[in-house]
């Protein structure tokens, strides 16, 4: 079975007859409709390259040929026949490709708008029509009249246009690369065990809590965790990381990775579209379509600009043909401009088709394809347009603590020895004591002796004291670990070690105590340690000029405490979790631009509430959905990433907008004849050429964020999502 692309229904690919290969993957559809839709996007890139060599196919001859009727003098008798074959080869040009600028140009009228088809259709036929009205006049005989016409310049100018927008269409997909590449990731079927038998099924009908087994070099077909096994898994495909990460029993498993190494069970939690790949997908699809506000403002720009121009060129022809012409008769007769209607049309349509803004439509567009397409390669979800806009105008991020700066979970930081007891004899007897305990604590000492290579003994009569610690005896000896509660109720004097106390609960740890027949033993700390890279992070941003604040609601000890190490100075500890967000608002009416980083539910308002909102990967799906840009990798250095990449893109369009005016601005004047006393008029057939020229040069910069690269990506270390 397989899975329509466009519906979501399912196809049998034994009887289907409706397929179709696109990019060397087969899809099967259930309808001619449905297969019609998918392939419509390729058959639009066809039908403008076959416009575009059609329009080339007639107006090249008809460039040469009216160039020559120009260039050496035709007998009268031949210059009727030869115009009007002009005339037969340029007019399909003007009506079948060129329709599209008349269907543009209604939409446009109807919608009271102006734009770029406007000037495009007006340009192309005015030339066209003057044209034919001369052709007419030559039909009915009518004498003294100048056979100059222009339907080879509306001809070329189409023929260009199309050009340009056929590179557009081209280089559009190649923005969308990153995206194709991950929709090809998907494996089409999956080894799943039931009724203790292995089948083989598609992919679309695996089930969540299914096992699903996955031999080495095979993709991972769903989003899973391990139930089975132990492999290294690389996940740079999804992640960036190149170094594959160790997977256990227990370890969550992405859909799209591969394994390298070992057999692995997975037991299946997401499935279909709720596969990470699936949400990166529709997050990089949604962005790509999405609109910024530096956009918006492009198209208000080009609402008046273009009346503007109509306006413009309609007073540079009617100065040419009022005044100008007997002023300048000369330089208009080297350019073959030899009445006064034919120098005012030839300004007229050069001006227009200069003025022309395609590369103002694109300039955003095009840059936020690739910029997004670039983040999702790099593990960066940029839910929209604007979220890459804002995130360069950033000038405080704030951090939720657990989870987000700190692992989430706690780990042993301290083992202190006392009485003589050596480090591994503490760290053993608290872990054996601490034996299949569910508490967080009792488990991080569990972890810590496990890693040391101790293997805790079974204990016996374990009793655990609520809100004091454990009781056990472990190899015959009577183990207490707690707290000074627990030590007072025994009769353990603790003031020997105080001041060891003192100092480790003055760095934000849980410090327990380990007494072995009455006597103390040794001391363990544990806290909620920073995650590897969380420094790191937080002392680039803070060399970019941003401000940091940590938002927790854990007590103010110990959130300083995490602050110190990381370098962070402003720290707002104790909120609650439905304050977070009217904190974030105080720092917005403090006229700062706030990004809020979490991973939590607890997080979801506050993340919705800043102007950017930065969810974890790893964190809840309601976290994800409150942030406007989602980091896959649970590696905080990703939040300077984004916004490296965001002034980036922005800076990109900036660029874009500003040449797509400059050619505007700059020739326009050229166009209108300024220049005409130093004998230089801009032929309407190079103002097309450069009109193309610019929205090519607009595509050609936007894809040059193709080259960013994260720094020191390539050093970074694979950690667990």
């Amino acid at each position: 079975m397989a899975v329509d692309p466009v519906c979501g229904m399912y196809v049998d690919e034994a009887t289907s007859t409706l397929n179709a290969i696109v990019r060397g993957r087969k899809y099967y559809f259930c309808s001619t409709t449905c297969l019609e839709t998918f392939l419509e996007p390729e058959k639009e890139l066809n039908r403008l390259r076959f416009l575009v060599l059609f329009s080339f196919g007639l107006g090249i001859p008809a460039f040469v040929l009216s160039l020559a009727m120009e260039l050496r003098p035709v007998p009268e008798a031949w210059m009727l026949p030869l115009t009007f074959a002009v005339f037969l080869m340029a007019t399909p040009v003007q009506f079948w490709p060129g329709w599209r600028f008349y269907r543009g140009t209604r939409d446009a009228i109807k919608n009271r708008s102006a734009n770029m088809d406007v000037l495009i259709a007006l340009g192309t036929t005015a030339a066209w029509g003057y044209s034919t009205i001369i052709v007419a006049a030559l039909l009915l005989g009518v004498p003294n009249v100048d056979p100059s016409t222009y339907y080879d310049t509306a001809a070329i100018i189409i023929a260009l246009i199309l050009l340009g927008k056929y590179f557009e269409e081209v280089a559009k997909g190649r923005a969308s690369e990153a995206l194709r590449k991950l929709m090809d990731l998907q494996p089409r079927t999956a080894k799943v065990l039931r009724d203790g038998k292995e089948e083989d099924i598609p992919v679309e009908l695996v089930q969540v809590d299914d096992l699903v087994v996955v031999r080495p070099g095979e993709r991972i077909p769903v989003d899973g965790v391990i139930a089975a096994g132990f492999s290294a898994v690389d996940e740079s495909m999804i992640t960036g990381e190149s170094i594959p990460v160790e997977k256990n029993v227990g370890d969550p498993a992405i859909g799209a990775t591969i394994n390298k190494s070992g057999l692995l069970t997975i037991r299946a939690t997401k499935v279909g579209k709720d596969t990470a790949l699936s949400q990166i997908i529709q997050l990089v699809e949604a962005a790509q379509v999405s609109r910024a506000p530096i956009q918006r403002l492009a198209d208000r720009v080009a609402s008046v600009f273009v009346p503007a121009v109509i306006l413009s060129a309609v007073g540079a022809a009617a100065y040419w043909y009022f005044l100008g012409f007997s002023a300048l008769t000369s330089v208009l007769q080297t350019y073959h401009l030899d009445t006064p209607i034919t120098a005012s049309l030839f300004v007229f349509v050069a001006v227009i088709i200069i003025a022309c803004p395609c590369a103002l439509g694109i300039a955003t567009p095009t840059a936020i394809m690739v910029g997004t397409g670039k983040g999702a390669e790099n593990g960066l979800l940029i839910k929209g347009g604007e979220y890459l806009e804002k995130a360069q105008r950033l000038t405080a991020i704030v951090f939720d603590k657990t989870g987000t700066l700190t692992k989430g979970r706690p780990s042993v930081t301290d083992v202190v020895e006392v009485g003589g007891t050596r480090e591994e004899r503490v760290l053993e007897l608290a872990a054996s004591a601490e034996k299949g305990s569910e508490h967080p604590l009792g488990e991080a000492i569990v972890r810590r002796a496990l890693a040391a290579g101790h293997a805790p003994s079974n204990p016996v009569d374990f009793e655990a004291v609520p809100g004091q610690g454990v009781r056990a005896r472990v190899s015959g000896s009577a183990v207490l670990l707690g707290n000074r509660r627990l030590m007072a109720q025994a009769d353990v004097p603790t003031d020997p070690v105080e001041p060891i106390l003192a100092r480790l609960e003055s760095e934000g740890k849980t410090a327990m105590l380990l007494a072995v027949d009455g006597s103390l033993a040794g001391i363990i700390a544990v806290a909620d340690t920073p995650k590897e890279h969380s420094a790191e992070a937080i002392a680039s941003l803070k060399r970019m000029g941003l401000e940091v604040v940590m938002l927790t609601g854990d007590n103010r000890r110990t959130a300083e405490s995490v602050a110190r190490q990381l370098g962070i100075d402003n720290v707002i500890a104790e909120v609650l979790p439905g304050q977070k967000a009217e904190k974030i608002r105080e720092l917005q009416r403090a006229g700062k631009v706030t990004a809020m980083v979490g991973d939590g539910i607890n997080d979801a308002p506050a993340l919705a509430q800043a102007d950017v909102g930065i969810a974890l990967g790893s964190g809840t799906d309601v976290a994800m959905e409150a942030g406007g840009i989602v980091l896959i990798k649970d590696d905080l250095r990703d939040v300077v990433a984004s916004i490296q990449l965001s002034k980036s893109t922005v800076k990109k369009i900036r660029s874009n907008l500003f040449w797509a005016f400059f050619y505007n601005v700059a020739l326009i004047p050229v166009a209108a004849g300024v220049l005409a006393g130093f004998g230089i008029l801009l032929d309407p057939i190079l103002a097309g050429a450069a009109m193309g020229f610019s929205s090519v040069s607009v595509v050609t910069n936007s894809l040059t964020l193709k080259r960013f690269r994260i720094s020191s990506r390539s050093s970074r270390r694979a950690s667990r999502p």
